[in-house]
């Protein structure tokens, strides 16, 4: 292959689409994109620990692979949509051979006897498995880390957390370790880490991509809430990734077809934008609330029509989120965390007192706090019903062209440990999985710290391509995802970013 010599830096930075096309061009090897992208993870993970299961042997060999494979293929366009392309994937999602814990110490021993479909599909379009990324213990909390493998840190400040649950994602993502991974989201487990780490997430539509090979397995409603999709560099990236990822498999029955429209066709002068600084009960700082209106004034910029959504119910958010997952039934937090028996909250509680527990503070108060929604099982008949109203009422004042710009947290990344003082700020963006929304998110500033400031791009259902193309043009608009240099010790990027961001934010 003739490869002309470029700094690996350039590679580190360069979204999907655009080396895709070197490689199909023969100016880029996949050996040589694949070993930049290893190095990257060898020189940043010890500083933010997201990788925690490295496949770098087999992954050489696949990229070798790729190579021969466009070397003897005359026709460019025949060649896999993302031949050679290195990512990684959050440890729910199985894939042969690797950890499949889920932070979970009873599991710690156990490994995935098959790939997932999503990896399957994944590899099936050319795209490279490097490694498996860091997850909170059992999934359901915004800090990822676990008795197994530890504590993830922002690469933007080592002192802030990166987000969960597919932090670990978030993280490697944000410091140029992959051109995408792969996450999954049923309360904000995409959206969440790419705003905290300054990249893009793109949570898809319910029931859009199969579930089957995740664990734990999802089962009936729950696998309409949740959803696997991409965290990457940039929003060109996220629909050819989707493309691949789309579609039922004959497995998980909730997963059905849906016509993926096309992001390119997309005219912001049709487009009419919802800002929504807040859901009416969530304390949402300024610096976000600045961040969605200054999203709204670039749209309008670009001849967006702005108006104002009047919808009280989102006010009830948590309960609503918390009672459609409760009715949606599956395994009980407490079930999924106990391996052999369910996790009893107030003995996990005394033991951590005396440093004998291998659960963490957060899952415990996860499922205390499930086993309280669980004995008022008529405000949840109330609050699924408010939910499907809700759905209704959105989608019909969204129709074809509308969106609702909406924080995806409260604040940018906290300190660790800071998301426990406010446990229910996540349904910024756990409201739109039990409404089935598609959402991207995108970074638009950094606040006065240095920290990416991020807005979530939502969408009625099958709208995929119209949240991806309004967060392509807030890229354009405000530069989008830039990789961040963790520190060894401190503030590390952050400081940097610190010194330029826009006094707006």
């Amino acid at each position: 292959m003739c490869v002309t010599f470029r700094a690996v830096p350039e590679l580190l930075d360069a979204p999907i689409h655009d080396l895709a096309r070197r490689i199909r061009a023969r100016t880029l090897s996949p050996v040589e994109l694949v070993d930049a992208h290893i190095a990257r993870i060898e020189a940043v993970n010890p500083r933010i620990n997201a990788v925690i299961a490295e496949r770098f042997a087999a992954a050489r060999e696949e990229a070798a692979a790729a190579e021969a494979q466009v070397m003897r293929t005359s026709d460019a366009d025949a060649l896999p949509p993302l031949l050679g392309i290195p990512f990684t994937a959050k440890e729910y999602i199985a894939a042969e051979g690797m950890p499949l814990s889920g932070g979970v110490w009873a599991r710690r021993h156990v490994r995935a006897e098959r790939d997932a479909e999503t990896i399957r599909r994944l590899r099936g379009a050319g795209a490279i498995l490097v490694g498996i990324t860091n997850v909170p213990e059992g999934g359901l909390w915004m800090e990822t880390y676990n008795a197994i493998y530890g504590r993830t840190r922002n690469p933007w400040h080592l002192g802030r957390t990166c987000g969960g649950s597919s932090g670990g994602d978030g993280a490697i993502v944000g410091a140029g370790g992959v051109p995408f991974a792969l996450g999954a989201d049923v309360g904000g487990s995409i959206r969440i880490p790419a705003a905290f780490c300054g990249a893009v997430g793109h949570k898809p539509t319910g029931r859009m991509v199969p579930n089957t090979g995740f664990w734990p397995e999802a089962e009936g409603e729950l696998s309409a809430y949740l959803v696997c999709g991409p965290i990457a560099r940039s929003s060109r990236d996220l629909m050819p990734i989707l493309k691949v990822l789309a579609g039922p498999d004959g497995a998980d029955p909730v997963c059905r077809p849906w016509t993926l429209g096309d992001p390119d066709a997309v005219d912001l002068r049709d487009v009419v934008v919802f800002p929504v600084e807040s859901n009416g009960a969530t304390r949402v700082r300024r610096v976000m609330r600045q961040g969605v209106q200054r999203a709204a004034d670039a749209l309008a910029a670009r001849g967006a029509t702005i108006a104002e959504l009047k919808a009280p119910a989102m006010k009830r958010a948590f309960m609503i989120w918390s009672s459609m997952m409760t009715a949606a039934g599956g395994p009980s937090y407490g079930e999924i965390l106990g391996g052999d028996a369910p996790m009893r909250p107030g003995r996990e509680l005394l033991k951590m007192l005396v440093g004998r527990s291998r659960h963490t503070f957060p899952a415990a108060m996860v499922v205390a706090a499930e086993r309280v929604t669980k004995l008022i099982p008529a405000r949840v008949d109330a609050m699924v019903a408010a939910g499907k109203a809700l759905q209704r009422e959105l989608e019909d004042i969204l129709g074809p062209n509308g969106i609702l710009l909406h924080p995806p947290y409260s604040r940018p990344a906290p300190r660790h440990y800071g998301p426990m003082l406010t446990p229910f700020d996540f349904v910024c963006t756990g409201l739109f999985n039990v409404l089935e929304f598609p959402s991207t998110t995108v970074p638009v500033a950094f606040d006065r710290h240095g920290l990416p400031v991020g807005v979530q791009v939502i969408g009625r259902r099958g709208d995929d391509h119209l949240t991806i193309a309004v967060a392509g043009a807030l890229e354009e608009a405000f530069g989008g995802w830039r990789r961040a240099e963790p520190a060894a010790r401190g503030r590390g990027a952050a400081a940097d970013a610190a010194a330029a961001a826009s006094p707006a934010a």
